[in-house]
């Protein structure tokens, strides 16, 4: 049997720690890729609490101006999925305005740098844009190292 210093194992902690970080993806589920990402990325459901999810998914009819309405069972399923990987993190479970990351308090301070322009450019459009630039956005990497602000 192999044994690991102490030193060893912090090392190993560490870089655990830092590979994850600015990641905030769940385990895949298909049916909310499937039906999620067919208007926008699919959101990492640590992006918001429970409650917001809740308020998503009862209010598909009008979801933010379009209908995406979905059969009883698929919202079952998909707002189960959500509020299991739902933020819990103290910094993502502050109540979002309107149930809308871009809205969330720990959004607006990360961004709070961002000019308004930038988020009128033709290649972000808005701030729920997020691949617009985070490179590894649609697999859940926020990672501030990889972001790559477009020119226009």
């Amino acid at each position: 049997m192999q044994t690991f210093s102490a030193a060893t194992l912090m090392l190993l902690a560490s870089l655990a720690a830092h590979a994850d970080q600015g990641r905030v993806n769940a385990p895949a589920l298909p049916l909310y890729k499937q039906e999620c990402s067919a208007c926008h990325i699919a959101y990492a459901p640590s992006l918001l609490p429970a409650a917001s999810w809740r308020n998503v998914m009862n209010g598909l009819t009008r979801h933010y101006g379009t209908d995406a309405s979905l059969d009883a069972a698929s919202v079952a399923q998909l707002s189960g999925w959500l509020e299991q990987h739902a933020a819990t993190r103290a910094k993502y479970a502050e109540p979002a305005p309107d149930d809308r990351i871009t809205r969330a308090p720990w959004f607006v301070r990360k961004h709070r740098k961002v000019e308004p322009a930038v988020w009128q450019r033709a290649s972000i459009r808005s701030a729920s844009n997020c691949a617009a630039c985070h490179t590894n956005a649609a697999e859940g990497n926020f990672d501030e190292h990889r972001i790559r602000i477009p020119a226009k």
